[in-house]
């Protein structure tokens, strides 16, 4: 057990690397802009470039992790990472950009769903919860640390945090390569044996709700987030700082229940409680945050949205790996497809109605997850216990 529970950290590990390279150079990215005089629709469509790569690749490297391996899975997703941070940091041209974006969204799809499929494997359905709250804190942790830790190594040069990203990914491919040993699959009560398709999968009722909040709920987190700096300084006068200093306390708290509370709150109201819990809480403090003159209560609100989405996210995938039996990787794969599908169609959304009016993307936002917390009332209760 305790080497299950070593391998299980390392491959988390791997996840926390991913996420802290990707938070390292978010301070430089204005600069970068800056010093290669690129447009704001440049910048744009390398994020683009990352997520739609991310979003087709992610089934496949689900399918693919559970077909051979999660260890190879992860080992080439993290080597394809460290060369796609190496060739930006590298990149004179906006081609070169391009690929480096293309290659880091293929890597998430690669990492991300076999991570998740991995602790599934080596976890019991009492362990996956805290294993669950655990995968999203390595995420949540990576993007809190990685920006300052950044903004550190800029004074260095402006590239160096690329280069710190591309040796950290390939720190975490060695480790893999050497260390991380393949999990044995155990199916326990009430998991599914049988393999399928992934239209197979797509048509099992188990899986289609559960995919439907998952597109709904990136969906709403993207339009929340990616308008929330602008909407609260034109809308509230925050400056830069306080801006910051808010989006940090908050990552920081749904750090903290992500691994201190997590498991508790999932023992006593299960996974789908949890995620109707979330949805609502996310909808009303959305909805206030559209029509308060408070920057306090902007403030309150801001972090119950915030918390409500990181718990909601493990709670998902927790909800997802009691379910899909031997065939995590494809599920986590589809699980990492419709999120990218949501963080596309967020920014997009949110954009267009803050054009037309700037509190119309959480009016949208705050109806359509109230919506959601309404049909998840018939979502069907978890497994039975065993």
């Amino acid at each position: 057990m305790v080497n299950k529970k070593s391998m299980m950290y390392l491959a988390i590990s791997n996840l926390f690397l991913v996420f802290l390279g990707a938070g390292l150079v978010i301070p430089v990215m204005p600069m970068l802009k800056e010093d290669m005089h690129l447009s704001g629709s440049t910048m744009g469509l390398m994020i683009s470039v990352f997520a739609v790569l991310q979003l087709i690749v992610s089934p496949i490297a689900g399918s693919l992790s559970d077909k051979v391996g999660r260890k190879l899975i992860i080992a080439i997703g993290m080597l394809i990472f460290a060369i796609s941070e190496l060739i930006f940091g590298l990149g004179q041209v906006v081609s070169w950009l391009y690929v480096s974006r293309g290659l880091g969204g293929i890597a998430a799809a690669l990492i991300m769903p076999s991570v998740t499929a991995y602790v599934a494997d080596v976890t019991t359905f009492d362990e996956r919860p805290k294993a669950m709250g655990l995968v999203s804190a390595a995420i949540s942790g990576g993007f809190i640390i990685g920006p300052g830790v950044g903004g550190f190594l800029a004074h260095f040069g402006m590239r160096v945090p690329f280069f710190a990203a591309a040796f950290l990914a390939f720190v975490g491919f060695i480790m893999t390569m050497l260390i991380l040993k393949e999990p044995e699959k155990q199916l326990v009560h009430g998991q599914v044996a049988e393999k399928g398709s992934v239209m197979d999968i797509l048509k099992d009722p188990i899986f289609t709700f559960p995919f439907v909040v998952i597109l709904i709920s990136s969906f709403g987190l993207q339009s929340f987030e990616s308008i929330y700096s602008i909407m609260a300084t034109i809308n509230f006068n925050f400056s830069t700082s306080e801006i910051a200093a808010i989006i940090t306390v908050s990552g920081v708290l749904a750090l903290i229940c992500q691994v201190v509370f997590f498991d508790g709150i999932i023992k006593r109201i299960g996974e789908v409680g949890l995620i109707r819990v979330s949805f609502f809480a996310s909808a009303i403090f959305v909805g206030v945050i559209a029509f308060t003159d408070s920057k306090w209560v902007v403030v309150l609100s801001t972090f119950v949205v915030f918390l409500a989405f990181d718990l909601l996210r493990p709670g998902i995938t927790t909800y997802l790996s009691k379910h899909a039996g031997d065939r995590q990787g494809t599920v986590n794969g589809l699980n990492s497809t419709f999120t990218s599908f949501g963080n596309i169609l967020g920014p997009m959304a949110s954009g267009m109605l803050f054009d037309i009016n700037h509190f119309y993307p959480y009016y949208v936002s705050a109806i359509v997850l109230l919506l959601t917390s309404f049909l998840s009332l018939m979502w069907k209760k978890e497994l039975p216990e065993k």
